[in-house]
């Protein structure tokens, strides 16, 4: 007998097998994922051993339809894995196998990235089972697998989630006309879909060409809501969706909720005149408040704007504890690198520094940092890391990694000097820290490895291996934890209904903190998590310390 196994999944797949028989692996979908041995059906606990099943049983699958032709199958059986759907067919016929296998690789639906689609989005015709075509993705009928995504996002939601139930009730953004630049992911989606519940309209697009869910945009275009974006993006597609989102007959926004601020440079350049019913901008990275107060101290800054990345609920939380935990996933997905041992320089030590250091020590790596501050340089020191120049240590680490959220961090100059085989990256926000339009020289050969992973070749054969072409790794080139991005997008939701309800006068046309008080709600919304109880303090003490029993806790200059 042949064994044919038909494999869905997220990523390739190794099944267990222990006897002769043959095995064919179809794997349609992204590699990502190993499977261990042996192969089962999760909550019903049946299991492939020796290429027999532990007992007759038939599991149907939503995901992947069962395909019988008779005479030729002598048993059909569908697994269902938690993340993995797997059909295995037991048959008697090698050709009619080859036959039937292009017939079920043609008709059985699974989720795919769609990237070998070379057709263009913007060259597409799509509409929603509405009807409604105001939208431009890579393909709605990913719809479903985006669906079940942004569901699994939603339990490690709770604030957002909390949001939702409390406005049922009143409707804070009513009349808001929400225009978003900010990655495209399940969380993203929650933090949409929350806006829309507490009344708000919104139109959005991408802020990196490589971090865009395609299924989860497919998802919202699906529900009504007008995105633009996919995953591999042009330069010009890039600027070309953010047009679409703000140019449109008969919608104006009147807030802007940013990541970076090329959405607010786009109108400041091409529609200025739209500040005029501009209520307020709400920015969330570092790069893109260096931005806003640029133009506040220059005198060009139109409306109030809220800076979230310096709140105390970012700072500390999305910036330290995503990517901590997200610098490990994104750097083993693209070159499976061993971390013990190797020696990484890490530049900069904020708080995205700081995640990556701790991430790296604690896995065996020698660290190098670089600083130009003394008291983040102070930090490094007494936090165990030896504080170098970039150019003291290029020679000898296996890898660079770049979070300080400025330009030409790591030149040229240092590219040349680098080892063979060294691993280059940024976990910043923009794609300025690693100067890459120095590297399309024809002197250089770039060889693309697989997605988001290039090999930058010199004349003398040595290699340097280039992550996402210089831009944010994590999001670009795997996940980040989804309930410290719950953290940060509901204070961007906290920020939206501040600005938009605050009364005429109370912010000018300048750059604010959100209020300690909104920080520690933040929090508190998502304490029930962890069964966590917070102790009160006494009318005595709150005397004592001169603090309203009920908070803030933390002055306004805490940072």
């Amino acid at each position: 007998k042949l064994l044919f196994v038909r494999a869905h999944a997220s990523r390739s797949i190794k099944p267990y097998i222990d006897t002769p028989e043959t095995c064919l692996l179809f794997s349609v979908c992204r590699p990502c994922l190993t499977l261990s041995s042996p192969l089962s059906c999760g909550d019903h606990g049946q299991e492939w051993r020796g290429g027999q099943k532990t007992s007759p049983l038939r599991i149907s699958s939503p995901q992947v339809p069962a395909i019988f032709f008779s005479g030729f199958w002598q048993s059909t059986l569908v697994l269902n894995c938690p993340s993995v759907n797997i059909v295995c067919v037991c048959v008697c016929d090698i050709l009619t196998v080859l036959l039937y296998a292009c017939a079920f690789l043609f008709l059985a639906a699974s989720y795919t990235d769609s990237s070998d689609d070379e057709t263009s989005p913007r060259d597409k015709q799509q509409k929603n089972s509405k009807g409604n075509g105001d939208f431009c993705i890579k393909n709605i009928k990913q719809a479903d697998f985006g669906r079940r995504e942004i569901e699994i996002a939603e339990q490690e939601m709770p604030a957002l989630m909390a949001l939702r139930k409390r406005a049922q009730g009143e409707k804070p953004l009513a009349g808001a006309k929400v225009v978003g630049c900010t990655h495209i992911t399940a969380q993203t989606a929650v933090l949409m879909e929350t806006l829309s519940a507490l009344g708000a309209q919104c139109r959005w697009a991408a802020c990196n060409i490589y971090s865009t869910q395609n299924e989860v945009a497919a998802a919202l275009a699906e529900g009504g809501f007008s995105v633009f974006a996919w995953k591999g993006e042009s330069e010009d597609d890039f600027w070309w969706c953010i047009d679409r989102c703000v140019n449109v007959e008969g919608w104006q926004p009147n807030m802007i909720l940013d990541d970076g601020g090329d959405l607010t440079h786009w109108i400041y350049k091409k529609y200025p005149n739209m500040f005029k019913k501009i209520k307020g901008i709400v920015e969330e990275s570092v790069t893109g408040v260096h931005r806003l107060y640029q133009l506040s101290k220059a005198g060009k800054l139109c409306v109030p704007a809220m800076n979230v990345n310096d709140s105390v609920t970012k700072q500390k939380f999305d910036n330290l504890y995503c990517c901590r935990e997200s610098i490990l996933d994104g750097l083993k997905r693209t070159t499976d690198v061993m971390f013990g041992g190797k020696q990484v320089v890490v530049c900069g030590y904020g708080e995205v520094g700081k995640g990556c250091c701790a991430a790296l020590k604690a896995m065996g790596s020698i660290v190098y940092v670089t600083e130009i501050d003394p008291i983040c340089a102070l930090q490094a020191c007494m936090d165990g890391f030896r504080l170098v120049k970039l150019n003291e240590v290029i020679r000898q680490v296996d890898i660079v990694i770049t979070c300080t959220g400025n330009k030409n961090v790591v030149v040229r100059e240092y590219l040349d000097r680098m080892k063979n085989g060294c691993i280059v990256c940024n976990m910043g926000h923009s794609n300025t820290e690693i100067d890459v339009a120095s590297l399309r020289t024809p002197e250089l050969t770039w060889e693309r490895v697989r997605s988001q992973v290039d090999h930058v070749i010199w004349p003398d054969g040595k290699r340097i291996v280039l992550l996402a072409e210089g831009r944010l790794l994590n999001l670009s080139c795997s996940t980040v934890p989804t309930f410290v991005l719950s953290i940060t997008a509901t204070t961007q939701a906290l920020a939206l209904i501040e600005l938009y309800n605050a009364p005429e006068g109370r912010y000018k046309q300048d750059v604010y903190l959100l209020p300690k008080k909104m920080d520690e709600y933040v929090a508190s919304l998502h304490l029930p998590t962890f069964d966590a109880h917070l102790t009160e303090l006494s009318d005595e003490q709150a005397k004592y310390l001169g603090l309203n029993k009920n908070g803030p806790f933390k002055p306004n200059y805490y940072r």
